[in-house]
């Protein structure tokens, strides 16, 4: 069932259903796409919003969304969202007993359902297939969706059948959702979907407030104690490779006086269920988790992400990482390195008997070694990773552009190096060299006689992880390269003559062991021990409702609250995420906690003017928006614009409104008469920016929606050049 796109009305659901007023970037492109029954295949990062694409247009749809996902875990936190948001939702899982699954599918036979969440296996069943056949399905949207490739990271054979979603509903959109997806899987999804005339929307990777840290792994227990000081608050995800190390890990951060808990594939159904509700809900702070179980945390407010090990690739890493900062806020994200952790994984990776998983699993790991090792940004080499270019010289978002390393003349540490793989015959690895050069006497170097070598005992200024760095570093810098999958062995590049030459210098990094910590953002204005109070006001909620905190409210309404201290329900409707069912239900008792604190203090209300919403990620100018900024760069008109595209005038309006938004240096007045700018600007300073309706009405019929839209966009891109847009 094609509907009829209505600008107005997705903006007016917009901010009755999720309390925003504009969407992040391609969310709006890639809704339109599906209300008019067409396949799409979203590739957005966590955080990026991939989750209204299919919520929003089910409110448009008169039938139900299916939502096909591989965590049941989550299934009722998404569900809980959505019920406190005002939106019938529904979940069909293994959890629930026959009653409660009876009860729900004839919920769905009467249309009183608008979103139904479950799991590839159920799908298949061919009793709920048929079942499902007699709903009016509207949309089918498949989340995790590089599940379904051998290429993936998290390859999953269930998703495999998700083919047949095409064959039995032929008539109806399928949107394939996925946070991490290598130019080789996207292809393979589309094909093992069997997605037609398929429109593919790819959001940028750049989760701008992330701060990415590699730390060299040296008594990593006590550099995390150090880390968490003056962070006991604050929640967090600390990764490991095996359930020994999470057992341990969990208990002695208990023996701190930390609240932590342990996470892995080991415990009960029934204990991992708790401990994952008890972090959701804040009663604890801190998960410890296996990377290999994969944690679906569909939690806002993680400030930080701990690897305690390497992880085993970067699609995976990347993944993990993004579950910090899912509300936009600034995060950290630390990885502890060792070379000791890398050669016990490629010990694990040589006992696999299949020759093409052996050698896919070596690739991956020596992929994330250079990520680990590299001194390039890191951000600039995630983005390369998955297809993305990163031009800026600066991130600002990682420890190699905030804290760069200092250099030093390494040149005769580097000669010692490339002499002994000289002298080994370029036969041996990294282990054994090092060895050589700190006159290690076991067995198979006195074997071998290489304890006869004039490089044998050079390097004792320099410990084992320090040369393991020069090592990994030359070969970065292209001196050396290893060869070979199962045993890597050093071999010399052409450019090394010289060094060995002495006619040539070798700068190299200087070792250094000191973590730091995430300064806090000056930007982030707004009174602290208010903002506690009502954590403590919405825990208390929570708790009351069986649900996690974030359903309440995010961190990021909080923070807004306790920066303008909003005092009737008028202001506290235009603080970002509070729609109409929000407002209604919580806004009295949270307008008197913030009424009380002001009176005790005393405070006056500030006028709810904020920074523009924006996606936490940064988002790329799509080529359509783009060519329309080249050909208005030509002095066309808009009219103009549209006749050689081809395409609606109303298509270009929206087009140029985006431009705006993002700060182009676009001009209405060949569009809009000045006085009528005027007249637009004063109806929104007296209805406010939310919506264009009352706006609308107040200026009657002399005044099109494209114009109103066009002076919002511009009044709030001046407000943002000053800091600040009015909403």
């Amino acid at each position: 069932m094609k509907i009829s796109i209505i600008p107005e009305l997705m903006h007016t659901l917009l901010q009755k259903y999720f309390g925003y007023t504009s969407f992040y970037p391609l969310q709006e492109d890639i809704i339109k796409e599906v209300l008019g029954q067409r396949d799409v295949f979203v590739l957005m990062p966590t955080g990026g919003g991939k989750s209204l694409c299919y919520q929003l247009p089910a409110l448009l749809f008169d039938g139900v969304t299916i939502v096909i996902s591989p965590l049941i875990a989550l299934m009722k936190d998404q569900v809980d969202g959505l019920l406190a948001n005002g939106i019938p939702a529904t979940f069909i899982n293994s959890s629930l007993n026959y009653d409660e699954i009876d009860a729900r599918r004839r919920s769905l036979s009467n249309s009183e359902v608008k979103i139904l969440y479950i799991a590839p296996e159920r799908l298949v069943i061919p009793e709920f297939l048929q079942f499902l056949q007699g709903l009016k399905v509207r949309l089918f949207a498949i989340d995790e969706s590089h599940c379904i490739s051998e290429w993936g990271h998290d390859f999953r054979p269930e998703y495999r059948q998700l083919k047949l979603v095409k064959e039995r509903f032929p008539a109806v959109p399928i949107m394939a959702l996925t946070a991490t997806a290598t130019p080789v899987v996207q292809e393979d999804i589309v094909t093992q979907l069997k997605l037609s005339d398929c429109r593919i929307f790819k959001a940028s990777f750049n989760r701008k407030n992330l701060y990415y840290q590699i730390k060299p792994k040296d008594n990593p227990y006590h550099q995390m104690l150090r880390y968490l000081e003056g962070r006991r608050r604050d929640s967090g995800i600390i990764y490991c490779q095996s359930r020994k190390t999470v057992e341990s890990l969990s208990a002695s951060l208990q023996a701190d006086g930390y609240r932590a808990l342990p996470y892995h594939a080991g415990l009960t159904a029934e204990a991992r269920t708790e401990n994952q509700e008890r972090f959701i809900r804040d009663d604890v702070e801190i998960i410890v988790a296996t990377i290999a179980f994969g944690m679906g945390i569909n939690k806002p407010n993680v400030r930080y992400v701990i690897h305690y090990d390497l992880p085993k690739s970067i699609e995976g890493y990347y993944q993990e990482t993004g579950r910090a900062g899912r509300d936009g806020l600034k995060s950290d994200c630390i990885l502890f390195f060792s070379y000791a952790d890398m050669f016990r994984m490629e010990y694990f990776i040589n006992q696999k008997t299949d020759d093409g998983e052996r050698q896919a699993a070596c690739r991956q790991l020596r992929e994330m070694a250079n990520y680990c090792e590299s001194n390039v940004c890191r951000r600039r080499l995630l983005l390369a990773y998955f297809g993305e270019r990163f031009d800026e010289p600066n991130c600002r978002g990682c420890d190699v552009c905030l804290e760069p390393k200092e250099r030093f003349d390494g040149t005769i540490a580097a000669q010692k190096i490339l002499s002994c793989v000289y002298r080994l015959g370029e036969r041996f690895g990294i282990t054994y060299v090092i060895d050589i050069l700190l006159g290690s006497k076991n067995k198979k170097i006195l074997q071998n006689q290489h304890n006869t070598i004039k490089t044998y005992g050079a390097g004792k200024e320099y410990s084992k992880s320090q040369w393991q760095a020069f090592i990994r570093e030359l070969i970065h810098l292209g001196y050396l390269r290893l060869d070979g999958d199962k045993y890597p062995v050093l071999k010399l590049q052409e450019k090394c003559r010289k060094v060995l030459l002495s006619s040539e210098k070798v700068f190299l990094t200087k070792p250094e062991e000191q973590i730091s910590v995430q300064k806090i953002d000056p930007g982030e204005d707004y009174d602290r021990m208010l903002f506690e109070r009502l954590r403590i006001l919405r825990k208390t909620l929570a708790d009351q409702e069986g649900v996690p905190p974030y359903v309440i409210f995010h961190d990021t309404s909080l923070k807004e609250m306790s920066a303008f201290y909003p005092q009737n329900m008028h202001d506290l409707q235009r603080i970002s995420g509070i729609g109409e069912q929000k407002l209604h239900k919580y806004g009295e008792v949270f307008l008197k906690e913030i009424i009380d604190y002001c009176g005790q203090h005393p405070i006056k209300s500030k006028p709810v003017v904020r920074k523009r919403p924006e996606s936490p990620v940064k988002q790329p100018r799509s080529p359509t928006v783009q060519m329309t900024l080249e050909l208005y760069q030509q002095s066309l008109t808009i009219q103009e614009i549209a006749q050689k595209r081809n395409l609606a005038l109303s298509t270009i309006i929206s087009h140029l409104e985006k431009l705006i938004l993002n700060g182009a240096d676009i001009s209405v007045d060949g569009i809009i008469a000045t006085e009528k700018q005027m007249h637009i600007q004063q109806a929104f300073k007296e209805s406010g920016m939310e919506m264009l309706s009352p706006v609308k009405e107040k200026l009657g019929n002399d005044y099109t929606y494209d114009e109103i839209r066009l002076v919002r966009a511009k009044m709030m891109s001046t407000c943002e050049k000053k800091g600040f847009s009015y909403l």
